[in-house]
C-alpha cells in the first residue's frame, strides 16, 4: 500500500495495517464504516469531507497518510508483536525521512505494541523521533466503539490546532 506523503507535512497520520478493502482498492481507510475521513473533515484538518479515492489532494493540506505494517489482513489483531516491533523500526526511519511536524499514529494498542510503551494513552506522547513530535489518536475503525465521530473529532482537533501553532 503505498504511502501518501510530501514535503513539509505538519501531520502524518499512521494506521496499523491495510485492511482488506483499502488493499484491494489501493486507497487508506477505505472500508465502509471507517470513520477517519469524516472525522478528517469534523475536526478542521480538510475543507470538505473527502472520499478515500481522494487521498493524493492530502499533502497540498500538510497532510499524509503511512501505516505501522505493511501487511493487509482481515482484522489488526492478526498481526503479530514481531510486526508491530519490526514496523515500529521502520516507521521510526521513514519519519525521521520525511520529518513531519507530527507523527499521529491511529490506535493506542498498535502504538503501544510498535513503541513497546505499555501505558501510552490517546493524547501527546514524550516521545519524539528526532524532531517530530507523537500523538497517538484513537483508531478511527467502526470496531471501535468507545469512540463516536464527534468524540473522535475532538481529539483529531486537539492536535489540529497543536500542529497549527508549530
Amino acid at each position: 500500500m503505498p504511502d501518501v506523503v510530501g514535503d513539509g507535512l505538519k501531520v502524518l497520520f499512521c494506521g496499523i495495517n491495510p485492511g482488506l478493502t483499502t488493499a484491494a482498492t489501493g486507497h487508506h481507510f477505505a472500508r465502509p464504516g471507517n470513520r477517519f475521513w469524516p472525522v478528517l473533515h469534523l475536526s478542521g484538518f480538510t475543507p470538505r469531507l473527502m472520499k478515500p479515492s481522494e487521498q493524493g489532494e492530502l499533502p497540498s493540506y500538510g497532510l499524509g497518510i503511512t501505516n505501522v505494517v505493511a501487511r493487509a489482513t482481515a482484522r489488526a489483531d492478526e498481526l503479530s508483536a514481531e510486526e508491530y516491533h519490526e514496523g515500529g523500526r521502520l516507521l521510526s526511519a521513514k519519519v525521521e525521512r520525511l520529518r513531519p511536524g507530527w507523527l499521529a499514529v491511529v490506535g493506542v494498542t498498535a502504538y503501544r505494541a510498535a513503541f513497546e510503551d505499555r501505558k501510552a494513552a490517546i493524547g501527546p506522547q514524550k516521545r519524539t523521533i528526532g524532531d517530530t513530535r507523537v500523538w497517538v489518536l484513537p483508531n478511527p475503525s467502526g470496531l471501535n466503539a468507545h469512540w463516536t465521530a464527534a468524540t473522535m473529532a475532538e481529539e483529531f482537533g486537539q492536535l489540529r490546532v497543536a500542529a497549527a501553532e508549530g
